[in-house]
């Protein structure tokens, strides 16, 4: 590996660089490893976290193995049998254990932390600038997610908010806002976990753009492959990726349940401007409250790419091959863990498909 001063007069000079090291870009890296290429010398795997686990190691600590979705196993190896079966193990401790173990079994050698600020293009190669160093590449495959690039909508007046205003990546434990009127904006899964949280503390209320939508009765795999599906033709259109869960809903668990029988889905539409004490509405309503906790997603990070113009006139890129994960107006780079591979069992297969899509394309 080159030192700093060496690299920013010449790039190393590879096949592949992976950005990112979750779900999707150690499977994709597992893949490129079985077949044939071997790390540090044809691919190579950038990571900005200081340690393995990619988001799940910023994740709060009510979030345990038994209250997570599900981790799934990464190609090759269970995580089940990583865990131990111990289900009250924080999720932001056993799912680290568990990629670092990934990465040492099969020796990915991971470099981190390295943060890439920009990639360009260098006609038949791109250039991948980062703070360990400046790469040379045929081709990339992308992983860097969502977690890096939280979504906060604006409205009217939330500069002028005296209380305090955060985000779910910030969220750490509910006793934090004892004693407070906690305002919870969102109707994804995380607001709704987060809510049930605060609202045995202290007191809340829930607001959001669109009203939550409830399902009856269990989640099917075609269900899930269905929700995808939808994705999946956004992104081929070149439109902005949605979320599953805007088109799944929310399972009625006995988790939601219990919530509605305390009273605390009590639900109101999204308010149209922030004042220094709260919220107000279109009619003139308002509600004082303490901290505003904004549940309301992520985007995808991929301001290092800006460079190559790859996004539409709508916002989103054209994705194409055969799980969307191949950018169309450039077949050298592969998206995982966007849009329909933003899942974590998705991100498995569009690892995969990226990974076998790309040495196709580069040979």
């Amino acid at each position: 590996m080159p030192s700093q001063s060496q690299s920013a007069r010449v790039a190393l000079k590879l096949d592949i660089v992976l950005v990112g090291a979750g779900q999707a870009g150690l499977s994709a890296a597992y893949h490129l490893k079985q077949r044939g290429l071997l790390p540090r010398r044809d691919f190579l795997v950038l990571d900005a976290a200081p340690q393995p686990g990619g988001a799940w190691q910023y994740r709060w600590p009510s979030l345990t193995l038994s209250t997570v979705n599900r981790v799934h196993d990464l190609p090759g190896m269970s995580f089940a049998a990583s865990a131990g079966g111990d289900d009250s193990v924080q999720a932001a401790v056993a799912v680290p254990q568990y990629f670092a173990a990934y990465e040492e079994r099969f020796d990915l050698q991971v470099l981190r932390p390295a943060t890439v600020s920009v990639v360009c293009n260098r006609g038949e190669r791109l250039r991948i600038e980062s703070d360990r160093g400046v790469f040379s590449a045929r081709g990339l495959i992308n992983a860097t997610g969502t977690w890096e690039k939280p979504f906060i909508p604006h409205y009217p007046g939330a500069e002028s908010f005296a209380g305090r205003q955060l985000h779910t990546r910030d969220y750490r434990t509910a006793e934090e806002f004892a004693g407070q009127h906690v305002l919870v904006v969102g109707a994804g899964i995380s607001a709704i976990q987060l809510l049930d949280e605060i609202s045995r503390v202290t007191r809340t209320s829930w607001v959001s753009r669109t009203p939550p939508r409830f399902r009856d009765g269990s989640f099917t795999p075609e269900d899930g492959r269905a929700a995808v599906k939808l994705v999946e033709d956004r992104v081929r259109q070149g439109l902005p990726p949605g979320s599953v869960v805007s088109v799944t809903g929310l399972p009625r668990s006995p988790a939601i349940i219990a919530m509605q029988q305390r009273g605390v889905l009590d639900h109101q539409p999204m308010f149209t401007a922030i004042t220094p004490t709260g919220v107000r509405w279109e009619d003139g309503r308002e509600l004082a409250v303490d901290v505003i906790l904004w549940c309301t997603g992520f985007r995808s990070a991929l301001d290092h790419l800006a460079p190559l113009q790859l996004r539409e006139p709508s916002g989103g890129i054209t994705m194409t091959g055969r799980l969307a994960t191949q950018v169309a107006r450039d077949p050298r780079i592969h998206l995982v863990g966007y849009g329909p591979s933003a899942s974590t069992i998705g991100a498995n297969r569009a690892g995969a498909a990226a990974a076998t899509e790309l040495l196709e394309h580069l040979r």
